[in-house]
């Protein structure tokens, strides 16, 4: 089921969109435009709960860093 949306647009722009309007589905242009934005957004909600609850798990990091830890173990095991 669809669902009507309006919005307010200058006269100078809708003036612009009637002149080419036989070029440019403008509701398609719009409704893509709008579908787009909403992943954008819904990826971004994503993202941010994946990293709070990553911010949530303890991590111990060896003293020196996890870098200084595995080449001496890389080392050692020669």
């Amino acid at each position: 089921m669809s669902s009507v949306v309006s919005f307010k647009v200058r006269r100078e722009i809708k003036e612009k969109m009637e002149r080419f309007k036989d070029r440019v589905n403008w509701a398609e242009e719009l409704r893509r435009f709008v579908e787009e934005r909403i992943r954008e957004l819904e990826a971004e909600e994503n993202i941010k709960r994946v990293v709070e609850e990553l911010e949530k798990i303890p991590i111990s990091v060896p003293r020196g860093g996890f870098s200084v830890g595995s080449v001496r173990e890389d080392r050692d095991g020669d």
